[in-house]
């Protein structure tokens, strides 16, 4: 299937060059990093902007890239770097009696920003609003189509338990960050056509 759509990132950078791409997919990782830090300390799992920055890499960097700035994100906190929310880091919960209740979010990170990138680079869908909001719904689907069931399996929360732990604090969050992805992407478009 042909790509018919640039990304933000190639339309602003269109040399194509190794140094470009790492530049890119490192700076892709460092930006989802720094907004991980900006959080409301909920349990189990606590709110942060760092799902707005997955879905914006992905938008931004196309599907590749994204998947791999994700990606590098989600290692480098595996590896003991202090990029996930509130400067945490590991896949061990910090009693380290378990897997962080987070993981599954985590895990889906990578999936979401792809999708929302191949979305953009099929369909382009961040040059309008509501195709914005289309292809950052579809990411955050997947984020919770794995994030919930893995949060499940680790605290046996289930049902309604389930979705108060896991879902329904989110909500409001996430329709504003998905109406601020959908204002800033059409609007950097704008500005980088001028």
């Amino acid at each position: 299937m042909t790509m018919t759509h640039p990304t933000l990132a190639r339309e602003l950078a269109p040399t194509p060059s190794l140094v470009r791409d790492l530049l890119l997919v490192g700076g892709g990782a460092a930006f989802i990093a720094l907004l991980a830090q900006a959080q409301v300390p909920l349990q189990p799992v606590p709110m942060t902007l760092q799902t707005l920055g997955v879905l914006l890499v992905g938008a931004a960097l196309g599907w590749k890239r994204a998947f791999a700035a994700v990606l590098l994100y989600a290692l480098a906190g595996a590896a003991g770097l202090p990029v996930y929310a509130g400067g945490a880091s590991g896949y061990m919960n910090t009693a380290g009696t378990g897997l962080r209740a987070s993981i599954g979010y985590i895990i889906s990170y990578p999936l979401a920003a792809a999708l929302v990138g191949f979305l953009v680079e099929r369909f382009g869908l961040d040059r309008r609003f509501l195709g914005t909001c289309l292809a950052m719904l579809a990411g955050s689907v997947v984020i919770y189509a794995i994030g919930l069931p893995v949060l499940g399996a680790i605290t046996g929360l289930k049902g309604s338990a389930l979705m108060a732990a896991g879902l329904t604090p989110f909500i409001i969050g996430d329709t504003l960050k998905l109406l601020l992805a959908a204002l800033l992407l059409p609007t950097a478009w704008k500005l980088a056509r001028r």
